[in-house]
């Protein structure tokens, strides 16, 4: 009866042509399937009683979905078809569990709007980190802004390994390895050798450049010049920030830099 007032009251005459279905603060405890609403894109349910999210399963086209203050205790394998949902309101209810819930969003590549607060998972030590690490796509969870800051500590926080790795950024530089230098030979085999150069000799560019008479040490001399490199990390953890050092919050120390060259 609900459904056909608010029909009525829009004038929809086809199924097809409804998009924006209000059923808002009408005490329902339960709602009849709307898989004929086949473009349904808007529906606020919210202010109602419902435990039971079953009736969405054919609303494909859902971007906007108002669920707010009712009595949801699990959405588990309710939501998870909404692909191109954008706005989904979630506060006060009962959803207890934080990994399930988040599990069900996942697939959500464009939700940005998303409301968890009043609800006992909201408690969970992390909550807000967690939210913001496993949906990414979230820029407003519980009315307020996710910082790049928040997106840095929960990435530090639940991906450890690369979290590490990031910190532990190089910097590199090429080694320019004189040409009169002695090389090792391709073939291991072979001992070392020296470069055989030939002088007094120009191009023309008119620029004065050292021939190799063995063009097998030219290729190994060019190799020498631009593959070997030089690359040095330092834990960035252990550095002061510009507000640390101002603040004098942290101690400067000596900080431990590895070096390594390789080719």
């Amino acid at each position: 009866q609900a459904i056909a007032k608010q029909l009525k009251i829009c004038g929809f005459k086809r199924n097809v042509d409804v998009s924006v279905l209000y059923l808002a603060g009408l005490e329902l405890r339960s709602v009849p399937s709307l898989s004929q609403f086949r473009r349904l894109r808007c529906l606020w349910i919210n202010n109602n009683k419902i435990q039971d999210l079953t009736f969405l399963s054919k609303n494909y086209c859902l971007t906007e979905l108002y669920l707010n203050n009712n009595e949801l205790t699990d959405i588990s394998g309710a939501l998870k078809h909404l692909c191109v949902l954008q706005i989904l309101l979630l506060h006060n209810n009962q959803l207890r569990s934080l990994d399930r819930t988040v599990k069900e969003l996942k697939g959500m590549k464009g939700l940005q709007t998303l409301n968890l607060f009043h609800n006992p998972l909201a408690q969970d030590p992390g909550y807000r980190l967690h939210v913001i690490y496993f949906l990414p796509s979230v820029q407003l969870l519980d009315r307020k802004s996710v910082t790049q800051r928040e997106r840095e500590s929960a990435f530090h926080q639940y991906n450890c390994e690369r979290s590490r790795i990031v910190q532990s950024i190089a910097f590199g530089k090429r080694i320019n390895t004189p040409l009169g230098t002695t090389v090792v030979s391709r073939k291991w085999t072979q001992p070392a050798r020296k470069l055989m150069i030939s002088s007094g000799c120009k191009f023309g560019n008119q620029t004065d450049k050292a021939p190799l008479e063995n063009p097998e040490d030219a290729v190994l001399a060019r190799a020498m010049r631009r593959s070997l490199m030089e690359f040095s990390t330092v834990d960035w953890n252990s550095v002061a920030t510009c507000q640390e050092r101002r603040l004098e919050s942290k101690a400067e120390e000596p900080h431990e830099r590895l070096t390594v060259q390789f080719r």
